[in-house]
């Protein structure tokens, strides 16, 4: 057995001793993958495990992220730090070798993945990335960013909506240095693949605009190789490489549906290592030194390749020192202390307007800020108010615009932003309307899960919306977002509290941040202030001995303004909150929250143009909402606030009765 096919078969046993000892996990992937994965790491991939974060490295995202035995040994075996322990502790508490990759979890995993298909438009997102960071910083002599991100992914990558929608986008995009490389087994959970899922992968990809490749034998590394330096030649596509392999290879279980997710049993395992011709077939966890000591020599060839670049920037940066400069505003994060205090970016306008033509003004100021700001929207830019005025438009024929058009695409557009955050070097917000954050959520999360500080510009936010009906009004989405876990949800009521909310957005290092903003014109606040950025303030004190309190977010702060000075006329003094962001509001002290919502106040109303879904958190049981019963209706907005209650006399009235308990 030659070097290459025996380190192909330590991937695969440790692959399934992992599943094996953890009795859970995926062993079929890995057996028939493994060929891919290890053609592409050793041969055809730049990169240093001894700086895994060498920014100009290939990057390389395991989309069937149910797979992660595999990568693991990868790992392991290439010197990125796992240890053999680590592998014996797959899937268990607190290790570094969890059921599905986590990006920040584990040393050289590039992105978290398991959400099929998901890891495909991560993939679109670091092409993208590469190709307008080259566009920006490349001379001639100096390509300083110059690298390929592969994608390896299997049937059901392929069958997800999401992946299609990227690879849509990437075909438009001509994006040559992305490589998907497709582990066709043609079998999944239920069985084979025919039963659902029987078209021309091919001529899809074709038809999206992406070079084809096929390797009919997927364990002949050398065609799997010819294929990758096939791929790379195409200087105008992407490329999808088609190899076809045979789930759970050499196993009892080859080509069934039970070797995609059970561990093959303790006697299968040795059998297979018979099968493959492997040393020391009893032993778990074994690898023969020499796979060790090539490896070894195989990574070096990496370690030479950052040297060589290290060299090359190192040239760059004293040929021409202003694009070096600019090199480090784009990976430095920005100034949060000097953003703060920045008159200009917090300056105050009169006219009344709507959120999102506010939104709009502070994109096109952090633009004069931010050099490495990027964006766009998903074929709503004139609604949303997301272009940045002279910016240019990323394209095919232009990577170095900073205007992004995703088309109608949420659910990619969503992931394309983690990768291009993941490649690293740019801030990148994306945008469409607040209802359909529905289509956005599943990326959303993986952003939060990931850490990743991603922009979301949600605009059209409540009933505001009017005439275009319930199937565009959002009623339910501030509380689904407001649910998950590290995410900055933001609401704001005039520019002064958009701006807080562009700020907390621009200076986040680890929580994404959702602006949702209105379509209607609201007033600028008297009150409004920095303070948004704790999430929850006084924006108007009551006028004397405190009677109530008036909590609202964004375009019905001015409306419980407005019925605080109606119940002031009656001598009745309450005070207005404005809670544009709950996520912060509860990260301050006890102190803090017990000033601006005293415990002893107990008459309280809640103010919001969506569901109720969260506020008795801070109505308490001696409240009342002034909130969505349902979904809405069609009718000018006007119309539909005082349908529903959204006016000064119904809050009036709800406070009274709520005082009078």
């Amino acid at each position: 057995m030659n070097i290459d096919n025996l380190s192909v078969n330590a991937v695969r046993t440790l692959a399934v001793d992992a599943v094996q000892k953890a009795n859970s996990g995926h062993p079929g992937m890995p057996l028939g993958a493994a060929p891919i994965a290890y053609e592409l790491w050793a041969h055809h991939m730049n990169h240093n495990p001894k700086n895994p974060k060498w920014i100009n490295r290939d990057r390389f995202i395991l989309s069937a992220g149910h797979g992660s035995a595999m990568l693991y040994s990868l790992l392991h075996l290439f010197g990125y730090g796992l240890t053999l322990d680590d592998l014996k502790n797959f899937r268990q508490e607190n290790s570094l070798t969890p059921g599905h990759p986590e990006y920040g979890h584990t040393v050289g995993v590039e992105a978290t993945t398991g959400p099929l298909g998901a890891g495909m438009s991560f993939a679109v997102g670091m092409a993208m990335a590469e190709a307008h960071l080259a566009a920006i910083f490349n001379k001639e002599g100096y390509p300083v960013v110059d690298h390929y991100t592969f994608a390896l992914g299997g049937d059901g990558c392929l069958m997800e909506g999401v992946s299609s929608e990227a690879f849509s986008l990437a075909g438009t995009l001509g994006l040559n240095k992305l490589i998907v490389l497709y582990d066709s087994n043609k079998i999944t959970i239920e069985g084979s693949t025919d039963i659902a899922f029987t078209e021309d992968v091919q001529k899809r990809m074709e038809a999206f605009g992406f070079q084809t490749l096929t390797v009919e034998d997927g364990n002949n590394i050398a065609e799997i190789g010819k294929a990758i330096e096939a791929a790379k030649a195409d200087k105008t596509r992407p490329s999808f490489i088609t190899i076809k392999t045979h789930i759970g290879y050499a196993s009892v279980k080859q080509d069934s549906a039970s070797v995609h997710g059970e561990p093959l049993g303790v006697d299968n395992v040795v059998a297979l290592k018979k099968a493959l011709d492997y040393p020391k077939p009893e032993e778990t966890f074994y690898v023969p030194d020499e796979v060790y000591s090539h490896i070894a020599e195989l990574t070096a060839a990496g370690a030479r390749a950052e040297d060589d670049w290290n060299k090359l920037f190192a040239d760059y940066a004293a040929k021409f020192p202003d694009a070096k400069k600019l090199w480090d505003e784009y990976f430095a994060p920005v100034d949060a202390d000097k953003l703060l205090a920045d008159e200009s970016f917090w300056a105050r306008e009169e006219k009344a307007q709507a959120t999102r033509a506010s939104s709009g003004t502070m994109i096109n100021r952090l633009a004069k800020i931010m050099p490495n700001l990027v964006g766009g929207s998903a074929d709503l830019a004139p609604s949303n108010k997301t272009a940045m005025k002279g910016a240019g438009d990323f394209s095919r024929n232009n990577y170095a615009g900073k205007n992004l058009h995703y088309g109608i695409r949420e659910l990619a557009m969503t992931g394309i932003v983690n990768g291009m955050i993941l490649h690293g070097g740019l801030h990148v917000y994306c945008a469409t309307f607040f209802v359909f954050a529905d289509y956005m959520k599943p990326m959303m999360r993986l952003a939060s899960l990931m850490k990743l500080p991603a922009i979301y510009v949600l605009t059209h936010d409540s009933i505001g919306v009017g005439e275009d009906g319930p199937t565009h009004e959002p009623i339910e989405q501030l509380a689904m977002l407001r649910a998950q876990p590290n995410i900055n949800v933001f609401r704001p009521a005039d520019l002064m509290e958009t701006a807080a909310g562009w700020y907390l957005a621009a200076t986040s290092k680890e929580t994404p941040t959702v602006l949702v903003l209105t379509r209607q014109n609201l007033p600028q606040l008297a009150g409004s202030s920095k303070d948004a950025l704790k999430g929850g303030y006084v924006v108007s004190e009551a006028a004397g001995e405190i009677a109530g309190i008036l909590i609202a977010s964004g375009s019905e702060v001015s409306l419980a303004i407005d019925a605080q000075a109606a119940l002031a006329k009656e001598n009745i003094f309450v005070r207005v909150v404005s809670m544009p962001c709950v996520d912060l509001f509860e990260q301050q002290s006890a102190e803090y929250k017990e000033s601006v919502l005293p415990d002893k106040v107990r008459a309280r109303v809640a103010i919001e143009a969506a569901t109720d879904f969260g506020w008795q958190k801070y109505v308490g049981l001696d409240g009342a909402t002034v909130t969505m019963k349902g979904f809405g209706a069609s009718a000018p907005a006007a119309t539909l606030f005082k349908k529903f209650g959204f006016t000064s006399e119904n809050v009036v009235a709800t406070f009274k009765k709520v005082a009078a308990r």
